[in-house]
């Protein structure tokens, strides 16, 4: 081999084999609500996940609504972060699509508060059933509208998720949603509020309230997170921690 050849080899050998090690970016698409009386925790957690993005090599896709949800479009995501934003209002495209999406693995889910929004009393938007099963069977029925400070009790400090997070942290100014019944049976229960340590005198309780959980029954990891009012959250190390670990948890499906 002469000189040339063996240079042109040995560049194209270098490029090749440095591509094929580099690692993958990861996609994540973050479904928002903008505004209101959530949106300064929207604005802080968008900003603790620009934060995360930059050290971690992440891409942050935001949109601020569901209607460009399409299986083509979900293709080139990795995790979709459902923040605040509910499950009414989505397109029936995009709901085959996300449905896909998690039923067979194509990507992971995180979501917040407004998820677990499931009923009929938005009028024209019927129950999604699909997504309320993958939510554990529940209905939303009331939340506490005054907001309080609750205790957040880790159950299961064995999933991933929990890791480096401790046994108890105080959750501040939630509304705490409370549901027909609880989906304890049919999702794995990861924390629980402890509805003795409200700060707010309210008869809104559940008695079991799980606060965190996922489904197991899907390929495409997942994981629900009921807090999501208040910016002062993404101050709070165990929660950051958990969201982290949520984010990394979930991505590891996909590489």
């Amino acid at each position: 081999m002469n000189n040339r050849l063996f240079l042109s080899w040995f560049f194209t050998t270098v490029i090749i084999a440095v591509t094929s090690c580099s690692p993958r970016q990861d996609d994540i698409l973050v479904l928002t609500e903008r505004g209101g009386q959530h949106g300064p925790f929207t604005d802080a957690a968008l900003e603790w996940l620009a934060d995360e993005a930059a050290e971690n090599g992440y891409a942050i896709t935001e949109i601020n609504t569901a209607a460009p949800i399409t299986k083509d479009f979900l293709e080139k995501f990795d995790v979709i972060i459902q923040l605040d934003y509910p499950p009414f209002g989505w397109t029936e495209e995009g709901q085959q699509a996300f449905q896909e999406y998690i039923e067979e693995g194509k990507g992971g889910w995180i979501g917040f508060h407004h998820a677990t929004l499931i009923g009929e009393f938005r009028e024209g938007y019927p129950i999604w059933e699909w997504f309320r099963e993958l939510m554990g069977g529940i209905t939303y029925r009331n939340y506490i509208a005054d907001l309080t400070d609750g205790t957040m009790v880790v159950e299961d400090d064995k999933h991933p998720v929990m890791k480096g997070v401790s046994r108890t942290t105080v959750i501040p100014d939630d509304e705490f949603y409370i549901y027909d019944k609880s989906p304890r049976g049919r999702v794995r229960i990861l924390a629980t509020v402890d509805e003795d340590s409200y700060t707010t005198e309210t008869d809104i309780k559940m008695g079991d309230h799980p606060v965190v959980w996922t489904n197991e029954d899907v390929k495409g990891r997942n994981l629900y997170i009921q807090m999501g009012h208040s910016p002062k959250l993404l101050e709070n190390p165990d929660f950051t921690q958990m969201l982290r670990n949520a984010i990394d948890w979930v991505l590891k499906n996909n590489r």
